[in-house]
């Protein structure tokens, strides 16, 4: 099997892929809830969860399982609606788009899923063309420059003309996060990068998140139970609680609470995973 390469040493490749996004303090939030609810039948997931993330920022949002995390996400994609409050993404509210008006956003945002979402029956290359192709602007030579050099910055290049069932968990996240920059977004959403991958697989795509922050200057929200991996990533760190943004500040800031709902869950993490 292949090996996927180290991306430390990766450059970005000398196609443009998106416009940088600037990032001076003081400017509103690319994405931001305001007092957002969602509920499903009795189960509260959501409870006037309010937070928000500036431009080139990466937010990480921690939690226990079934807290809103990934329901978080999805509200930002227009995927379920919020029942009250405001979501703002790039300067426009979204709450209640409809999945016309919707396309417009998710041409800004994209999101990376658990899974990958790649398309089975397309080849890597296909895959991360696809976004290209539906454009229908560029020639043949382009994409396949651009595809090439997104494989390359993702640390699986060579592997176009591979099947989806030909690759490792953590493969997949990376040509999905190559096919999430083809459709050259200002934001990506990323859902427990690390779940069912390696330490070896999980710190490498860590050093890829963080290469697309700096590099790119991406807008990022991450999704994860990884408390080192929040460590190295987040600018800002949502906790969610029983439905309720428990906890919205720093990593330090929430390191050294005394909340004791958050030392629980780091003395727990800290059992789990010693520093």
């Amino acid at each position: 099997m292949a090996t996927t390469p180290d991306t430390t040493d990766i450059s970005i490749p000398e196609v443009e892929i998106i416009e940088q996004v600037p990032h001076h303090e003081g400017v509103a939030p690319y994405i931001s809830f305001d007092k957002v609810s969602k509920s499903f039948g009795d189960l509260v997931v959501l409870d006037q969860v309010s937070f928000y993330v500036n431009p080139g920022e990466t937010l990480c949002i921690l939690g226990r399982s079934g807290v809103g995390k990934s329901v978080s996400l999805q509200n930002i994609m227009g995927f379920l609606k919020p029942d009250s409050g405001r979501i703002y993404v790039a300067g426009e509210e979204i709450g209640h788009y409809t999945e016309e008006q919707m396309q417009h956003i998710r041409r800004k945002v994209t999101m990376v899923f658990q899974n990958g979402a790649l398309f089975d029956s397309l080849t890597v290359g296909e895959n991360v063309a696809f976004p290209l192709r539906e454009r229908d602007q560029l020639a043949d030579d382009q994409i396949t420059q651009i595809v090439n050099g997104l494989l390359e910055m993702v640390g699986v290049s060579g592997m176009t003309d591979l099947l989806p069932s030909d690759l490792s968990t953590g493969m997949k996240r990376s040509v999905a996060i190559a096919r999430a920059l083809s459709a050259q977004p200002e934001a990506i959403l990323y859902d427990e990068p690390t779940t069912m991958v390696d330490p070896l697989i999980a710190h490498l795509l860590g050093d890829l998140i963080q290469k697309l922050k700096y590099q790119l200057r991406l807008t990022s929200i991450v999704v994860t139970h990884d408390m080192r991996f929040a460590e190295r990533l987040a600018d800002r760190v949502l906790f969610l609680h029983q439905g309720k943004a428990h906890f919205f500040g720093t990593m330090d800031e929430m390191k050294a609470s005394s909340d004791p709902v958050l030392r629980q869950f780091l003395e727990l993490d800290a059992l789990v995973l010693p520093a």
